[in-house]
């Protein structure tokens, strides 16, 4: 018997099917595995049906760079920030021409200086729009290192922001890491993680996990979601996107099988997908980055509404 599973275990290893050894739906895999081989780019995944163990899992604990990502943890340690009296959801935020950055957002293009909006206003900006002259005006407000911080007490030691947006050379924090990671770094494992805790309104309180999920409700990038899957599906998400590298978290809303179609139950999904070293820089739907992650994430909302 012993001998018979010995060589079950070497013939599983053989077929590079080791992840159903690990917990790994074995459906997911045959989903995902695909697209991930044929994806010209470093390929990072972790997914986890709220309540079950880990679905699927691909360099999970390797740490990528995130891109705009990171701006979900800023936000966290903005909401921490308002329940310690650091910081408040009121406080004025005065944008000034050199706060004014390229890239992602509405406030550089259609905003003078002088303009002051409030802090609560700010992230909402980052979240929904990825703004990224609102995500400065948010981290002059709370600070760099705090975000670190923060992260490693939650037990997130690779979740880190290195520098202000667009401002390495005047505000990196870590300038090697600011060199190999770009704006900021997480794993997938790691941001399944944070999104647990929102889930589970274990950050800060109950209104606050309501206020920040509502926040990524609204993220507006629909070059990743949801070109594949069916109107109306919901995803608390943040996205990113540099030249190389495409990156999405979140929580994904499934229907269940047979549920009734005017009230129907919901599955809910923990999801990261990041993508690095992108043969293809190319920005827009069309890009090769932001299809696999697209596709992905239909193979996973196909799987789970089975």
């Amino acid at each position: 018997m012993r001998s018979a599973f010995f060589w079950s275990l070497i013939s599983l290893f053989l077929v590079g099917d080791l992840r159903v050894l690990c917990g790994s739906d074995t459906d997911l895999v045959s989903r995902i595995e695909p697209l991930a081989k044929a994806h010209e780019g470093r390929v990072a995944i972790a997914v986890q049906k709220f309540g079950d163990p880990v679905a699927y899992s691909l360099n999970a604990d390797e740490p990528m760079p995130t891109a705009s990502l990171i701006k979900f943890p800023i936000m966290v340690e903005a909401y921490y920030q308002f329940s310690e009296g650091k910081a408040k959801p009121t406080d004025v935020c005065t944008i000034q021409k050199d706060d004014m950055v390229p890239g992602a957002g509405v406030l550089t293009v259609h905003f003078s200086p002088g303009v002051t909006i409030s802090l609560r206003d700010a992230i909402r900006l980052m979240i929904a729009f990825s703004d990224n002259t609102a995500t400065n005006l948010v981290l002059d407000q709370i600070g760099i290192r705090p975000v670190n911080i923060r992260m490693e007490s939650l037990g997130l030691p690779n979740t880190k922001i290195n520098s202000k947006v667009y401002k390495r050379s005047t505000s990196s924090v870590d300038l090697t890491r600011s060199e190999k990671f770009g704006l900021g770094s997480t794993s997938p494992n790691e941001m399944l993680k944070l999104l647990t805790m929102l889930h589970e309104n274990k950050l800060i309180s109950p209104d606050a996990c309501k206020e920040m999920t509502e926040h990524m409700l609204k993220c507006e990038d629909r070059d990743k979601f949801p070109r594949f899957i069916p109107a109306g599906t919901k995803f608390a998400m943040k996205t990113g996107s540099v030249s190389d590298a495409r990156t999405i978290a979140g929580i994904l809303s499934v229907p269940k099988a047979n549920s009734n179609s005017k009230s129907p139950e919901f599955q809910k999904v923990a999801i990261c997908i990041m993508t690095a070293d992108n043969k293809d820089k190319r920005y827009g739907a069309d890009s090769a980055g932001d299809t696999f992650i697209a596709k992905v994430l239909k193979e996973i909302f196909d799987h789970y509404k089975q």
